[in-house]
């Protein structure tokens, strides 16, 4: 079979946690989820000329994710696994990550309806991935993890502060090189250009709340992403009071992202 994306793997800063460790290492020998993610990307890429949903978002995201969780636990902000079901803070994290990479899971299937579909894919790969672990811990850290996937998509309601971080840690993957591949094939909409004009994120502790996102944009139409689709994922996020976010445009003179707008039916 010719499969030449099979291949990617998923890295993220571990910092000592050897369950998230082991799930990782699990992950990455998976066939199955391999393929799957090639299969996703297929369906994104190639046939829907979307951007990329596969192990490029997913490791982004994982990482955006870890960032911010890690801030608000310095921030003596607890998660949810950890107040509710007595597990670790390392159960946490393995949630995260899990959500991280497996919310588009469903694209494999469908575009429409693809957090559904996203459900009982993870479902049946985590029985086997998380195996190891016994029934309860293992039934808990799947329920939580098909709640965060749920809980991305746009009408989204999180229960969890780790369903919370992922629904904001996927929005936060909005820049330029994400978009690369819809506006250079000339699929121009306001989404495209608006990602295309996100340079970079920066994400930090802030001074008046636990994180400060700060987004450098080349041009305004940047602002889309961050105040139609950002600020939608943040607001029902349950978590958005310990967030400020400040969009910017660096240069004095904006980028010019395209000559004409053309309607053709």
């Amino acid at each position: 079979m010719a499969n030449d994306r099979i291949k990617s793997t998923i890295h993220v800063p571990l910092q000592g946690n050897t369950l998230l460790a082991t799930v990782l290492t699990r992950i990455n020998e998976n066939e199955e989820i391999l393929t799957l993610w090639n299969i996703l990307n297929v369906n994104a890429i190639d046939r829907l000329g979307m951007s990329d949903h596969g192990p490029v978002h997913f490791q982004i995201v994982a990482n955006i994710a870890l960032r911010l969780m890690r801030i608000l636990q310095k921030h003596h902000v607890p998660m949810s696994i950890v107040k509710d079901f007595k597990l670790t803070e390392q159960h946490a994290e393995v949630v995260v990550v899990l959500t991280s990479i497996f919310h588009d899971l469903g694209m494999s299937i469908h575009r429409a309806n693809h957090e559904e579909y996203s459900l009982f894919l993870t479902n049946t790969l985590l029985r086997e991935v998380l195996s190891f672990l016994p029934v309860p811990e293992r039934t808990i850290v799947i329920s939580e993890t098909l709640h965060a996937i749920i809980s991305h998509r746009s009408d989204g309601r999180p229960f969890t502060r780790e369903a919370g971080i992922v629904r904001i840690a996927d929005a936060l993957d909005m820049s330029s090189g994400r978009s690369r591949i819809p506006y250079e094939a000339g699929k121009v909409n306001i989404h495209s250009l608006s990602a295309y004009a996100v340079e970079h994120i920066e994400i930090t502790e802030g001074k008046d709340r636990p994180i400060q996102i700060n987004i450098q944009m080349s041009n305004s139409a940047g602002i889309f992403q961050v105040d139609e689709l950002l600020k939608e994922k943040m607001e029902h996020s349950g978590i958005e009071q310990y967030f400020e976010i400040k969009a910017f445009i660096k240069e004095k003179t904006e980028k010019k992202l395209l000559k004409e707008f053309v309607i053709k039916y």
